[in-house]
């Protein structure tokens, strides 16, 4: 990133214009980070991948191996700094090495348990004595991590767990509780645990296998992800030292939100890895695979397949890495507002100050987090679904691993708080954000009723595909609005319309991200031709979306006024679809996979 290049903040892409030349892309990525990604994926294609069937037959050891073998290669600690054992490079890194770690479901939830669940609290909100005792050994893989803040009655509703602490007379904590769900589980070294102190102040504690009175349960016998292990965590008066508490007593809640905000941007680098994987093996099957004299790829339904995969997984990357930028062009400026990170530690030195950036810039870019993790999570679904379906039969057995990606690829949509939840979390952020006159949403909301209601009002002004971009941005902006407006401090019971809202305001970012890369590279090309594909299916779907939610939020003369205004603010530009699609396929198979 540029630094003179104005500092962005989360959600403000919707109120603002963005340069094609201050976003990131792939195509901006370093030499060092595409080392990193190629020792990554050699380590993912030669070691874990054949790996995968013993790891199905619930061979931890083997887990621990590998985890060990990737912190030997500094895979776990691309963005931990040198002094905790780590590489020291930025987010980027930890997104190419995501995107490689995504090809292989099973170890990628290990590994993103590891790096992500474990690594970030301890670098984050640990103290110093903490950050050097744990990370030198979880960044290097001798120890294994894990993070418990499920309960079988608190899933979406973290801080309602039960799970409690209690001071003892020596100072130290007395755990008791039942975590489920725990990834690494069965193997893990080292916890993350969330309970409530004296039943009340929900709080983080380190807490090893080690420990008295901790436990595992069985393996759950799940529907995919059969290599990665998943236990439920016993705390029967498991005594933990006074110094592990995590951070300072009821503050488990920024804690575990943060946190999750990480784990929803690096699972959207997993997912990415997976959908570039499935659609390499469409292309493979289809090209060797004959029906009526020819191979099933000469086929107009098999190549429009092809075609939206690509295009789907064209507008994931986009939003990943622009994303990405940001994140890291934020750390680079000292945290939010370049004025220092979490506690006002942000501008400080070294490894603590930028643990502390980092975690601003994260937080900065929740609302991004989220419209990822959803994006992320149901792009893998929809390729991994065609995938079985251009397997046909063989899509449904296990001889081919098709159908194994098909179940690995569900629980994406559960993992790090549900899709519904984060749809809900996108406007409820940019709205409260706008209350406290961090983002100028409701001027330009104010801004944009008061144009469409005069008499030279501005709309789109044509079928552009730039038009069609910043209609959406407006229609978002106009649905957001009218919700608030007539809902009040109530908007948050109308979870429909917020839901309708979050899918306008994600199609318009992927829309945007996609754009903004094709035209700054060159505006021409295979690039052009897909942004144009993706603008245009998403202009589709936000004027079918804000339909429904204009219909909902208003009646009568209301809504019909409304209507007219979306005609105004969004035109879908002319495409030719099907000839996109073709042009995309043939990239593919030219390419033998994802063509960019």
């Amino acid at each position: 990133m540029n630094a003179e290049q104005k500092l962005r903040q989360g959600g403000d892409w919707l109120v603002t214009e963005t340069q094609p030349a201050d976003i990131f892309t792939p195509e901006r990525l370093s030499d060092e980070h595409r080392m990193f990604r190629q020792t990554a994926d050699e380590f993912a294609r030669g070691e874990v991948v054949p790996a995968l069937p013993e790891l199905e037959q619930k061979n931890w050891a083997l887990s621990k191996k590998l985890i060990a073998r990737s912190g030997e290669l500094g895979l776990l600690g691309s963005d931990v700094p040198e002094e905790y054992g780590g590489v020291g490079l930025d987010k980027a890194a930890a997104v190419v090495v995501g995107e490689a770690m995504g090809q292989c479901a099973s170890f990628s939830t290990s590994f993103g348990a590891q790096t992500g669940l474990t690594i970030i609290p301890i670098l984050c909100f640990g103290t110093d004595a903490q950050k050097k005792k744990y990370l030198p050994k979880i960044v290097s893989g001798e120890w294994a991590g894990a993070y418990c803040l499920s309960e079988s009655g608190s899933g979406s509703d973290a801080l309602g767990a039960r799970a409690k602490a209690t001071k003892a007379a020596d100072g130290s904590w007395i755990l008791n509780g039942e975590k489920m769900w725990i990834t690494n589980g069965g193997f893990a070294d080292v916890y993350i645990v969330f309970a409530k102190v004296d039943g009340e102040h929900f709080s983080a504690f380190i807490v090893e296998r080690a420990f008295p009175g901790v436990s595992t349960g069985k393996e759950e016998h799940k529907m995919g992800l059969h290599g990665s292990s998943t236990t439920p965590v016993i705390l029967q008066d498991a005594k933990v030292p006074a110094d592990n508490l995590l951070g300072d007593v009821g503050k488990g809640a920024k804690i575990a939100f943060n946190v999750l905000n990480y784990g929803r941007f690096k699972l959207a680098a997993m997912c990415l890895g997976g959908t570039k994987a499935a659609i390499a093996e469409s292309v493979k099957y289809a090209s060797t695979r004959r029906q009526f004299g020819q191979t099933i790829s000469t086929f107009g339904a098999i190549r429009h397949k092809i075609g939206e995969m690509t295009s789907q997984t064209y507008a994931l990357e986009s939003m990943l890495y622009r994303t990405t930028g940001l994140i890291d062009q934020m750390i680079d400026a000292g945290g939010a507002g370049g004025a220092g990170g979490a506690g006002g530690a942000g501008g400080a030195g070294g490894a603590d100050g930028h643990a502390a950036r980092a975690l601003a810039a994260l937080e900065e870019f929740a609302v991004e987090a989220s419209l990822l993790k959803i994006a992320g999570s149901e792009v893998t679904d929809f390729v991994v679904d065609e995938n079985v379906q251009i397997h046909g039969g063989n899509g449904f057995v296990h001889d081919y691993p098709a159908e194994g990606h098909y179940r690995d690829a569900r629980v994406n949509r559960i993992f790090e708080g549900t899709n519904e939840i984060n749809r809900l979390l996108v406007p409820g952020m940019l709205i409260k954000r706008a209350m406290k006159g961090g983002l100028p949403l409701i001027a330009a909301a104010q801004k944009l009723q008061s144009d469409l209601l005069g008499v030279a009002a501005p709309g789109a002004s044509g079928a552009s595909v730039p038009d069609a971009v910043a209609g959406m941005k407006k229609v978002s902006i106009a649905v957001l609005g009218l919700a608030l407006q007539t809902y009040g401090a109530n908007i948050e019971k109308e979870q429909e319309v917020l839901m309708l809202a979050s899918d306008i305001i994600m199609d318009a970012f992927a829309a945007e991200s996609s754009l903004l890369r094709a035209t700054a590279l060159g505006g021409t090309g295979l690039h052009q031709t897909v942004a144009e594909l993706i603008v245009h299916d998403a202009a589709l779907r936000v004027e079918a979306n804000a339909k429904t939610a204009l219909s909902a939020i208003c009646t009568g003369d209301t809504l019909k006024m409304m209507q007219a205004a979306l005609r105004r603010l969004l035109k879908t530009p002319s495409v030719n679809t099907v000839a996109a699609r073709r042009t995309l396929s043939d990239a593919a198979f030219e390419k033998k996979g994802y063509a960019f």
